[in-house]
């Protein structure tokens, strides 16, 4: 065997190779005896884990869940639409008549009612008009009633046989020439005395008044544009809005019974009520662009909250289904087969049923088919249920864990609850791993 300078002996290889798989495995086992310590409660453990819809193992706590009972309701049948609000008339007032603005007796944004004066227009050209007119029918006139007399003497004549026939017919002729110029004078006379009356502009409808358009002094006349002011009739207003193609039919057989529609106006947060009406119209065909009829529908706005071009949503109530067996939406649940509900037995567990639905509101929805008027349903906690599961009320009496107590770490249902009363799905397994942490220590 060789030797090395200091005279000691060299191990062979073979020894060396030997040592260094001895120390690998006395590693292995080392790291397998920690993980082992590290994770005592892994078997303890072992299964599927929970989740929603699983069912809780023997002798697992119950379920907290809560619970409503079906009744009989009537469920009203509403069309929510956007709408716009418009006057239910916008007037431009203009001047008949030309001349000179004399008076302007209104403000801006004033109300007004129908038949008030808002403007006078000089009137002392029209006045000498009517007087014009006056003259002229007082003198034909009596130019009508000379002939007349005449004609009443030439006729006592005729009859004496003193005069010409002919005579008589041209005096006949001639009253005739003259009633018509006198009926004419009367036209004339009633034209100038119309135009007179133009001279004081009052508003042809109630309303509010826009800004003043023109100031006194100007001369405004019926060609001007933008007329003298602009009226805004705001009490009765309208609320036009866009019902969809597919509700058109239901929305005729309402106003076919002869029911009058209620309709409401409410904020853009669908929060405040702005004022209630009833439909008015519908128009006669559909927007090929948007898939929907212009209908319209009035309110009395005798407050004032309505004001035109605002935007607001409007409910429509179309029809209200009488006696229907109604459950909190909170109890409705989607599978992949349909709709169901998980109705309370008395024996504290739970049935899947499946149902049809019907109209619904913002909290109740209306079971058609599958469920009757008294039956218990579960509205909290049904994620966590399946058929046949047990479960228990908020308020019962919480019972222990297996072996008559609870284990270290875990917690009543009704703790966990919280406000709502639903038990979270970890508070089954908690006792299980501490009682095999105890078992592994």
């Amino acid at each position: 065997m060789p030797n090395n300078n200091s005279g000691e002996a060299t191990p062979p290889p073979r020894h060396r190779w030997l040592g260094s798989v001895i120390a690998v495995l006395v590693l292995a086992g080392l790291g397998g005896l920690a993980w082992t310590l590290t994770h005592p409660t892994t078997t303890a453990q072992a299964g599927p884990p929970a989740g929603p819809g699983a069912r809780s193992g023997r002798g697992a706590p119950a379920t907290t869940v809560g619970v409503a009972v079906a009744e009989r309701a009537d469920i009203p049948v509403w069309l929510d639409a956007l709408g716009t609000v418009t006057p239910s008339a916008t007037v431009t007032v203009r001047p008949q008549v030309s001349g000179v603005l004399k008076q302007v007796l209104f403000r801006e944004g004033q109300m007004v009612r129908a038949g008030e004066l808002l403007a006078v227009i000089d009137a002392r050209p029209f006045e000498m008009a009517l007087m014009q007119a006056e003259g002229q029918r007082l003198r034909d006139q009596a130019q009508l009633d000379n002939a007349r007399l005449t004609l009443q003497r030439y006729q006592t004549l005729l009859q004496q046989d003193s005069i010409a026939r002919q005579d008589v017919d041209t005096q006949a002729a001639l009253v005739k020439q003259l009633e018509g110029t006198v009926l004419t004078d009367k036209a004339n006379e009633g034209t100038a005395r119309l135009n007179l009356g133009y001279t004081r502009i009052v508003a042809p409808v109630g309303g509010r008044l826009g800004l003043r358009i023109v100031d006194l002094g100007n001369v405004v006349s019926s060609g001007d544009a933008g007329g003298i002011a602009i009226i805004t009739q705001l009490t009765p207003i309208d609320v036009e809005f866009s019902v969809p193609q597919d509700r058109v039919p239901e929305l005729e057989r309402s106003v076919a019974q002869g029911t009058a529609l209620a309709a409401t106006a409410l904020d853009r947060t669908r929060t405040t009520e702005l004022g209630s009406g009833r439909f008015l119209s519908m128009n006669n065909q559909v927007d090929t662009q948007t898939g929907t009829v212009r209908a319209k529908a009035r309110f009395a706005n005798d407050k004032g909250t309505l004001f035109p071009s605002q935007f607001v949503n409007l409910r429509l109530l179309l029809d209200t289904v009488r006696g229907a067996v109604v459950v909190p939406v909170t109890a409705l649940r989607h599978g992949p087969e349909g709709d169901f509900v998980y109705t309370l037995n008395d024996d504290r567990t739970v049935s899947l049923r499946k149902v049809t639905t019907g109209q619904a509101t913002v909290d109740k929805v209306a079971v058609t088919a599958g469920l009757q008027a008294g039956e218990r349903v579960i509205t909290e906690g049904g994620d966590r249920l399946k058929d046949g599961a047990r479960v228990q009320l908020q308020g019962d009496r919480p019972a222990s864990a297996p072996g008559g107590r609870m284990g270290r770490g875990a917690s009543w249902p009704h703790a966990a609850s919280g406000a709502s009363g639903a038990w979270s799905a970890d508070a089954a397994s908690r006792p299980r791993r501490h009682r095999a942490s105890e078992a592994s220590s």
